[in-house]
């Protein structure tokens, strides 16, 4: 059996308070977009990951897939598994590849064994592999709270726009990302400003990463920059980064970022 997970972006990120376990509470709003891995199930004589495409950082044995994989074994006798991974979604870019990749292979294992499992019992196994990652169970758009793994529906259509996401040659580590940003309570939840129009979002939707990631990589600035050069409606850095969206009212071409061979996407 076959899936394509998706990859999403982060509609603005508020770093609320550093909590007791060492994790931080935040505010968010997750949207898919299309950029896609696939994922692929067959049986086999033991269970491994082949990963193709984009390289993966890391031991392939640590794999979210893997994870996911023995997780649902723990509870269900599941034969062995070949899973073949081809990565379109780029890695280290807060695009939340990983966490599409093993939310879409529970989705895939629940199907193809028939393990009837509902919607929130197929979450609850998410939550444990990441923050994000039962998010991608359902995949529509969500205001996300508390480590982020909480949802309220949110009802943000941004399909009359002009989508792109730009990723630089950059890697930015989730870890570095939130030991270097301040925790603080925004002035408006972001629960009340993403249901304003986006012209209005400049300024006011944004992504408590951006300061610390801009000083150390001032590129994922001047992309955010030239993305506001083009005429942008709004831009921001996705998650921790490395990648930076933006939307148009209208289609355009991108002169300035192809000149420097970066990467973008249509969304």
């Amino acid at each position: 059996m076959l899936s394509f997970p998706n990859a999403k972006i982060n509609l603005g990120l508020n770093i609320t308070e550093k909590r007791n376990d060492g994790y931080h509470n935040l505010e968010t709003v997750f949207y898919p977009i299309n950029i896609k891995d696939s994922v692929e199930i067959t049986d086999a004589e033991f269970t491994s990951c082949k990963i193709h495409g984009i390289e993966i950082p890391g031991d392939s044995k640590d794999n979210l897939c893997l994870k996911a994989y023995h997780l649902i074994k723990q509870d269900f006798n599941i034969p062995a598994q070949q899973i073949n991974l081809l990565k379109n979604i780029p890695v280290g870019a807060g695009l939340g590849g990983g966490s599409a990749d093993c939310a879409f292979l529970i989705k895939l294992l629940n199907d193809k064994f028939e393990l009837g499992l509902s919607v929130s019992q197929m979450e609850a196994y998410a939550r444990k592999l990441g923050a994000d990652c039962a998010f991608f169970i359902q995949n529509a758009p969500v205001y996300a709270y508390n480590k982020g793994d909480e949802f309220e529906q949110c009802r943000v259509d941004l399909s009359g726009w002009f989508k792109v996401l730009v990723k630089p040659p950059v890697h930015v580590s989730t870890a570095d990302a939130y030991a270097l940003v301040k925790p603080q309570k925004p002035l408006q939840s972001l629960k009340e400003i993403i249901h304003l129009s986006p012209t209005t979002w400049k300024n006011k939707v944004i992504n408590d990463f951006e300061p610390s990631v801009f000083a150390k990589y001032p590129q994922i600035h001047q992309i955010k920059t030239s993305l506001y050069d083009a005429g942008a409606t709004f831009a921001l850095m996705s998650g921790s980064g490395s990648s930076v969206f933006a939307i148009f009212p209208s289609t355009v071409k991108l002169p300035e970022l192809e000149k420097n061979n970066l990467v973008y996407y249509n969304i």
